[in-house]
């Protein structure tokens, strides 16, 4: 329980650190200014990489963490969770060499003009866009994940219900949120409310997991 809520906490971490060095999670269509700010501080981009990458082999190591904590309570839902934020994390994972080449793209930028900058524009924004849709649908998986291990929290007591019920409501929201995000991509409001209590789902709960069985 203790390392299932450090995992929840490291995965806050590396999230907002990523962002700190240049990774945007959520939507980044504007290509024609990342490629020159990736130019400009390559080293900064592959640190951001890297972390973000962390962070999603994390959700990988979170999700097996939380089966061997409360699984033992409901198998069907802890298959569920397992399954789709290992999904989840396997997604992004994939797709994070798809992202890479933005930085081979990012080389050649500066010394392009007319058609040619055109064409490279255009296919760093093809990249973001691939990011963006993976990354919404990654996303439902994951509201599948948090709210199958919600459900459990509620129905047996292992936490206090009251982060069950918080958990079923902003998965729901982002869940929700996402899909619309894939079908309207400008219609960001729901997803972004979602994501807000999904981070205060998941700060509460992991500070809750860390230190409840050493008080």
């Amino acid at each position: 329980m203790v390392l299932s809520g450090f995992l929840f906490w490291l995965d806050i971490i590396l999230v907002f650190a990523s962002e700190r060095f240049g990774y945007i999670t959520f939507n980044e269509l504007d290509s024609d200014v990342k490629l020159p700010k990736i130019h400009d501080d390559p080293k900064k981009f592959k640190i951001g990489f890297v972390l973000i990458l962390m962070e999603h082999f994390n959700i990988i190591a979170l999700a097996i963490m939380l089966f061997f904590a409360f699984g033992s309570y409901s198998l069907i839902l802890g298959i569920v969770w397992v399954t789709f934020r290992i999904g989840e994390g396997l997604i992004q994972i994939y797709y994070k060499k798809n992202y890479w080449r933005l930085l081979n793209i990012a080389r050649q930028y500066p010394g392009t003009s007319g058609a040619e900058k055109n064409a490279l524009i255009d296919a760093g924004r093809s990249i973001l866009k691939t990011k963006s849709s993976s990354f919404s649908f990654a996303q439902i998986l994951f509201s599948i994940g948090t709210l199958a291990y919600s459900i459990l929290f509620i129905t047996y007591g292992v936490v206090p219900a009251i982060f069950g019920w918080f958990g079923i409501v902003a998965s729901i929201i982002y869940g929700f949120g996402n899909g619309i995000i894939l079908v309207k991509p400008n219609f960001k409001v729901p997803a972004y409310l979602g994501g807000l209590l999904i981070f205060l789902f998941e700060a509460v709960l992991g500070g809750w997991l860390l230190f409840s069985p050493l008080i």
